[in-house]
């Protein structure tokens, strides 16, 4: 071949990279993993490639099912993975079928156990993930949570035995004073009963209701320890064990914004406490640190202005881009607004924190050390309901070795959750929480 020859071969083939773009010269995107989140909220399923996807869904009917087409793939061992990755309890998906519908186009029909609102997106790179393509199915008809509570109440006290009921009645003082404060007024008897879900039975006293936020979950692990730990795993096991103090009590009740693991966005965890009417909000975090050395619990609440340290300022936006790496679909109509409305923070919001900040804070210094002697303030995002006292509690470093065999040791576990037991208590002694009358979104 002459070089004048091979000189026009190499130009034509130049022009044909520019003529083709780069979406024609990728055959088909390779498939780093596949994973499967299912949770009573919604279930996840999320295909992670090295190079982005598009896809197109819809929905049939008898059976029911959500088709989605996935363009510029090939059918893989990993995307077979799928079929074996759903659990037999998952609320949403009886079952998912895979196939190569036509070329460079594989074909995912996912059997649904209930009515479900698919959402379909992708996200960019970010942290350990390479590109994102994720399914939410969330449920067509959304439950309503403070009527669950309600009624999960009920149900336990049903359940109890008359020594049980006994013991429940002398076991906390301070809990029949709280639900006596707490009691909302009987309407008039001229006053028509408002429409909406079923009351609580004659004569019981409403619910306090305490919001557990374990932070993290599903595609966020959140810190790691220095031998696997994963805060997603240990916050949730001190929240649901704080779950079960809380609900002993009488006239009290916890609801947790995940209660398994799954990703909850920032915006999401706190309209679900709003939703529930809650009295109070604590979000439960392992901090983390570049250096292992550092060590201590810390308590966090939000700042009207500036945050009160630059850690302060460092530990909120950490915690804040956890959106980032769980994943958040931005196309959602409803986020924009209720972020919107998550920034009506009042003052009397961010002193109440204070004050619950300062007894939680003064009980966890008994159990270990203190990173910082008092409440830290910061503009987080998980604490911005305008009308819930709210507060964020870091239990320790667990990217310090000797913190993170603390926070995997159970009797450390327990220690912790009558601290933060014991601050929720004195702050409602201090401050009753009154008839609930405010709107929720």
């Amino acid at each position: 071949m002459t070089a004048t020859r091979r000189r026009l071969l190499q130009q034509g083939a130049g022009s044909l990279v520019l003529l083709l773009g780069p979406r024609e010269l990728v055959f088909g995107a390779s498939i780093v993993a596949v994973r499967v989140w299912p949770a009573a909220d919604y279930t996840r399923v999320t295909i992670e490639s090295d190079a982005p996807l598009a896809a197109k869904h819809a929905l049939y009917d008898n059976p029911q099912r959500v088709v989605i087409d996935v363009d510029g793939l090939e059918l893989s061992p990993e995307l077979r993975e799928l079929v074996g990755k759903v659990k037999p309890g998952d609320p949403f998906i009886a079952g998912v079928r895979v196939g190569q519908n036509q070329p460079r186009v594989v074909r995912l029909v996912i059997d649904l156990k209930q009515p479900t609102a698919p959402q379909v997106f992708t996200l960019e790179p970010v942290a350990a993930y390479r590109h994102r393509l994720v399914f939410d199915l969330h449920p067509a008809t959304e439950r309503d949570p403070l009527l669950a509570l309600i009624q999960e109440k009920a149900a336990a006290d049903r359940a109890a035995g008359p020594s049980d009921r006994a013991a429940s009645d002398v076991n906390d003082a301070l809990g029949d004073f709280i639900g006596r404060v707490g009691r909302a007024p009987a309407p008039a008897a001229s006053t028509p009963a408002p429409a909406g879900p079923p009351a609580p039975p004659r004569g019981t006293e409403r619910l306090v209701i305490v919001a557990l936020d374990p932070g993290h979950g599903g595609e966020d692990p959140g810190a790691i320890g220095p031998s696997g730990l994963r805060e997603k795993d240990v916050v949730l096991q001190i929240a649901q064990r704080l779950r079960e103090r809380i609900n002993a009590q009488p006239n009290m009740r916890a609801m947790m914004t995940r209660d398994a693991d799954f990703f909850v966005p920032l915006h999401e965890r706190v309209r679900k406490a709003r939703r529930v009417q809650a009295d109070l909000f604590i979000s439960i975090h392992a901090d983390a640190f570049v250096r292992p050395h550092a060590r201590g619990a810390s308590v966090f609440a939000l700042s009207e202005s500036g945050a009160t340290s630059v850690e302060a300022r460092w530990m909120a936006n950490k915690e804040n881009a956890a959106d980032l790496v769980g994943g958040v679909n931005i196309k959602t109509k409803d986020a924009a607004v209720t972020r919107a409305l998550l920034d009506m923070s009042t003052s009397a919001q961010i002193k109440d924190s204070l004050r619950l900040g300062h007894e939680v804070l003064g009980r966890i210094g008994k159990v270990g050390r203190l990173h910082k002697p008092r409440v830290e303030q910061a503009g987080f995002a998980v604490l911005k309901a305008p009308d819930v006292p709210s507060i964020l509690v870091e239990t320790a470093f667990i990217s310090n070795p000797q913190e993170e065999a603390k926070l995997r040791d159970a009797d450390y576990q327990i220690a912790l959750v009558e601290a933060l037991m014991g601050g929720i208590q004195r702050y409602f002694a201090k401050n009753p929480p009154l008839a609930r009358n405010r709107a929720t979104s």
